[in-house]
């Protein structure tokens, strides 16, 4: 295995372990890892139930810790953006519309913006595997129960891994 092979799994992994608590905390198992300039940045996990906010997804929540940490360093708002342009996104499942479209805006806002590129598949097993089981066991949160099985005939997804590189 490569170093860059075995670096992607390795940061793969630490969204997986975000994804582990939000489960355990009754949430939809999603993780995300950010990471700039080879160093792990932020990360984040769905929040929406804890939080009642549905916009706390794992990617929402790591783009803001890591805004926030910019802003306090005295960053201006393109430096942020400069900076963000730069990351990688490390996600345990691909990033609804609203998370794709925020990604999407913070990574344009950069003179020149060249948007971003996905790579899938990386642990997918994994990620597939957490999201059934906690659809299997039922979601005690929601207001309604739905397999995951009913849940990707209906929506026809397929439920895979991409890190996102703005660069």
């Amino acid at each position: 295995m490569s170093d860059s092979c075995s670096e992607t799994v390795r940061l793969m992994k630490l969204a997986i372990d975000q994804a582990n608590l939000a489960m355990d905390a009754l949430e939809v198992p999603v993780g995300c890892v950010i990471v700039h300039d080879g160093k792990v940045v932020s990360s984040g996990r769905n929040r929406t139930t804890e939080t009642r906010n549905a916009t706390r997804h794992a990617e929402m929540e790591a783009v803001d810790v890591l805004l926030e940490q910019w802003q306090k360093n005295g960053l201006s708002m393109s430096e942020v953006a400069e900076k963000f342009s730069n990351c990688t996104l490390y996600v345990t499942c691909e990033p609804c519309i609203m998370c794709a479209s925020a990604l999407s805006i913070l990574g344009s806002e950069v003179p020149l913006g060249k948007g971003f590129k996905c790579t899938g598949g990386i642990m997918a097993s994994e990620a597939v595997l957490l999201l059934r089981t906690f659809y299997e066991q039922g979601n005690p949160n929601g207001w309604f129960v739905l397999s995951l099985t009913i849940y990707l005939e209906l929506f026809s997804l397929s439920v895979i891994l991409y890190f996102y590189n703005f660069s």
